[in-house]
């Protein structure tokens, strides 16, 4: 399991979308929410637990308009919108918009967050 995590550590995981590892098909999420009946036999729909978070949504870097000579240029060409997910999270999200891929014969999702319909944190906390 220790070469696994440290091999994921060289994946980066690009822009707005996240790497999830499948769950095992059951009926119900640890927290006891209920998934509709079918769903195991559609696959519309997956569960399974996120393992990297890319950086977010690109978002440019205006330049200022009154430079000062003395004040280093910035070689960053753009910022990043951060994602609401989070690693440990239990994500629901559709498989129409997912890649599954084979790393070192372990199967994940790579999601965009636009495909993920619902988040399970155990640290969550009303702010």
């Amino acid at each position: 399991m220790t070469k696994t995590v440290e091999s994921l550590d060289k994946l980066i995981v690009v822009g707005d979308r996240v790497l999830v590892k499948p769950k095992a098909a059951a009926g119900k999420t640890r927290s006891g929410l209920f998934l509709p009946p079918g769903y195991n036999e559609k696959e519309e729909i997956q569960t399974g637990y996120v393992v990297k978070v890319g950086p977010g949504y690109p978002i440019p870097v205006l330049p200022d308009e009154d430079v000062e000579p003395w004040k280093q240029k910035s070689s960053e060409k753009s910022r990043y919108l951060p994602l609401q997910v989070k690693v440990g999270d239990l994500a629901i999200f559709l498989q129409k918009g997912a890649i599954e891929i084979m790393f070192h014969n372990d199967r994940y999702y790579i999601v965009p967050q636009n495909s993920i319909l619902l988040l399970e944190r155990e640290d969550y906390s009303v702010e």
